[in-house]
């Protein structure tokens, strides 16, 4: 049995990419996943600041996986009112509808400077009717899945609570929609489980296993939409069981940290090597 590779979005440690780096190859990891460095969103670097990134990720011994772009998480003009149960992280990216074009050019060359093979983008911002703006959606995604295409990445789609695609089961219709073999699914259980879904098995098992491009790990229990987040494979997800139908139904690439525990004494960078370690063990090493 082949571990997993795993990798970390490296602000989750911390947003000084050099110390994040060495944090997490200490604990075994070799992919880095790229969404705030240095307090700027990766979408606001520069073309040097991002070969500067590209270049510490490899002194490092680590690829980058993944751009965590902030692509299509603003509010879709038009649409039903948005859903106020659930908090909307911005991440140093508070832009809007009328930024998108812009975004996306700069998101495929920024992915196209890092060598990455997975574009991380969204489905707006929860509205209270979700399935009343899958048309739009469907549209948007299809438009970034024809560019990814020629451009040879990945669009990954990640199931996010306060987005209007935030379950495994919403996933699955959306992406049945839509098929294009750019368009990918970016499998977060906790998102779903906010939602309400148990995302393992019930979440899981709606999902096309083939479309999964990317999984991202935290762990946390929920109670009135509100996450309580704690330590990888310690709180409520079932990452143990998780992990094994990945590897039963083929899944082949990273398991990518989102640690989004603040740690025992406040302390993320502790908190991100923890759960680092949990997920090295829970990945097969």
């Amino acid at each position: 049995m082949s571990a997993y590779r795993i990798a970390a979005i490296t602000d989750e440690f911390t947003p000084d990419l050099e110390a994040a780096l060495g944090g997490m190859a200490d604990v075994g990891m070799t992919g880095a996943e790229l969404r705030v460095v240095g307090g700027k969103n990766m979408i606001d670097l520069t073309d040097e600041e991002i070969d500067r990134v590209r270049a510490s990720v490899e002194a490092h011994g680590m690829e980058v996986v993944a751009l965590a772009s902030p692509l299509l998480k603003c509010v879709l003009p038009d649409s039903p009112p948005l859903d106020s149960r659930v908090q909307h992280d911005v991440f140093g990216s508070p832009h809007t509808f009328e930024d998108q074009p812009r975004l996306t050019k700069r998101a495929f060359e920024i992915a196209e400077r890092l060598g990455t093979p997975i574009i991380r983008v969204f489905s707006y911002w929860r509205t209270t009717e979700p399935e009343r703006t899958y048309d739009r959606l469907g549209e948007a995604l299809l438009a970034l899945a024809d560019e990814a295409s020629r451009r040879g990445v990945i669009i990954g789609l990640e199931n996010e609570h306060a987005c209007n695609v935030g379950t495994g089961e919403e996933a699955s219709r959306v992406l049945a929609r839509l098929d294009h073999p750019a368009l990918k699914l970016l499998w977060d259980p906790a998102n779903a489980s906010i939602l309400g879904e148990k995302p393992f098995p019930n979440g899981y098992q709606t999902l096309d296993k083939k479309r999964i491009a990317h999984v991202h790990a935290k762990d946390c229990f929920v109670k009135d939409y509100k996450p309580e987040w704690g330590p990888v494979g310690e709180m409520g997800i079932g990452w143990r069981g998780q992990i094994d139908a990945l590897r039963r139904d083929g899944y082949d690439g990273w398991l990518s940290l989102e640690t989004h525990w603040t740690g025992p004494k406040g302390d993320k960078f502790e908190a991100s090597t923890i759960c680092g370690r949990n997920l090295k063990t829970l990945a097969g090493d």
